[in-house]
């Protein structure tokens, strides 16, 4: 089973990321949950996701404690909250920075500019879109078909293709 963290603030669609994840998987034959964990239920405020894929009927329910993957959509939360909890050697972050962030780990990490990429798409920063397209070229954990898919129904069409146009761009920047 893997399991997939997602780590975002209030209104950044940290929930949305893990739901798009969770339904992309199944679109590729493995069954998934997505579920999110609220602190203080307000916009900005850190909020966790969650999402597993697995080729097994999944029977746990409790929050990922040990993720294989971790999605970072706001750096300011890396010295915010504990974004490092339950990580490994074995673990991949992808992080939402221009920069490369050193990281006090062994986990692989990822860097996009998920930001640029959403303000020059979508004129706003919504960064979570991307982030999966740089998700699906780091781990290959769903297919770029089925996230675009998901995206298709999820979304009007308009919204949907502008998404996939950041998701595109993500996937041809994600690098270590």
């Amino acid at each position: 089973m893997k399991e997939i963290r997602v780590h975002g603030r209030g209104g950044m669609g940290a929930v949305t990321s893990a739901q798009v994840l969770a339904i992309a998987a199944f679109k590729d034959g493995k069954q998934s949950q997505a579920f999110p964990f609220f602190g203080v239920a307000r916009r900005g405020s850190p909020v966790e996701a969650y999402c597993r894929i697995d080729k097994d009927f999944i029977r746990m329910r409790q929050q990922v404690s040990e993720p294989d993957y971790v999605l970072i959509l706001d750096k300011s939360l890396i010295d915010a909250v504990d974004v490092l909890k339950g990580v490994n050697k074995d673990s991949t972050i992808i992080i939402n920075s221009a920069e490369k962030i050193k990281l006090k780990t062994k986990a692989k990490v990822f860097h996009v500019d998920a930001s640029k990429i959403a303000l020059d798409t979508f004129g706003r920063n919504l960064v979570n879109t991307p982030i999966l397209g740089a998700f699906v070229k780091a781990t290959g954990e769903v297919s770029l078909d089925s996230l675009n898919k998901t995206i298709m129904e999820r979304f009007p069409e308009k919204i949907a293709k502008k998404n996939i146009e950041a998701i595109k761009k993500a996937y041809d920047l994600c690098g270590e």
